[in-house]
């Protein structure tokens, strides 16, 4: 980079967690960060080299060009409504189900999307190399100046606009949030009958490999798709107790016999 570009984060959530120490690492040195709750972003702060706390959202005097936005959904809109930007400041927001036009009641022109595409835990670190950066802009001076930064914490970087971005998110909540509640699922079964959950360590891992590996169409198993109505019945009787379980059973099984049917 030509000149060091300052960036500024409001928000200091999970995403921010990562992403702030990213970019401070990358050479966009953090200044400043802003959360509604102050205790998150002092935390947050300890993890930056030269970032101070904000209490507002009046930045006119800020030395930062670039403003992160990684609030919850239902807050953009009133971000941007409220934040007094520099003079030709750029602010993205990070979510995966909020448009670019989520920034468009900013009064700066300069609005983009900067959606990591990964799951995020204050006490897991990481990958950002591997981790997908979808870029989305308003301008081309926009865009090529987030697509610069992308490069330089990740190899995955992708320009996809607000319409593909939401078929992304949607197929991002299926594969890693619907899996990890089964996970938890799973986990409570188990404890029930006082058995460790890592008993299904190696067939989690089993199956994650294989659907990467050969693609989920080809590695689908189990009762449902070999329809084995016996086991399935069987499954059904012991979540019988269990209303709810016993309903997302059913659902699932039998979407797994219709998307898998007989020869």
């Amino acid at each position: 980079m030509a000149q060091q570009q300052y960036v500024t984060f409001i928000g200091a959530g999970n995403v921010a967690w990562h992403l702030a120490p990213a970019l401070d690492n990358a050479g966009y040195a953090v200044r400043e960060v802003y959360s509604s709750t102050e205790k998150s972003a002092k935390a947050l702060i300890s993890r930056l080299y030269q970032a101070e706390l904000k209490t507002n959202l009046d930045f006119s005097d800020s030395a930062s060009q670039i403003f992160i936005v990684s609030v919850s959904d239902d807050a953009i809109e009133s971000i941007a409504q409220e934040i007094i930007l520099p003079d030709n400041a750029i602010i993205a927001h990070t979510s995966g189900a909020q448009p670019l036009s989520a920034l468009s009641y900013s009064a700066g022109e300069n609005i983009g999307v900067f959606y990591p595409l990964q799951t995020f835990s204050k006490d897991k670190k990481v990958d950002f190399k591997s981790t997908p950066i979808c870029i989305e802009a308003e301008n081309k001076f926009t865009r090529n100046t987030l697509l610069d930064i992308a490069d330089t914490i990740s190899k995955k970087v992708y320009k996809i606009d607000s319409a593909d971005r939401k078929s992304l998110h949607v197929a991002a909540v299926f594969a890693c949030n619907f899996t990890n509640h089964f996970f938890k699922i799973a986990s409570d079964i188990l404890r029930s009958k006082k058995l460790e959950f890592n008993l299904l360590q190696p067939l989690i891992a089993e199956t994650i490999n294989k659907a990467l590996e050969i693609g989920p169409d080809k590695s689908q198993t189990g009762p449902a798709v070999r329809h084995d109505f016996e086991t399935l019945d069987k499954h059904m009787d012991y979540l019988e107790g269990n209303e709810e379980l016993s309903e997302m059973y059913r659902l699932i099984s039998q979407h797994i016999i219709d998307t898998y049917p007989k020869d």
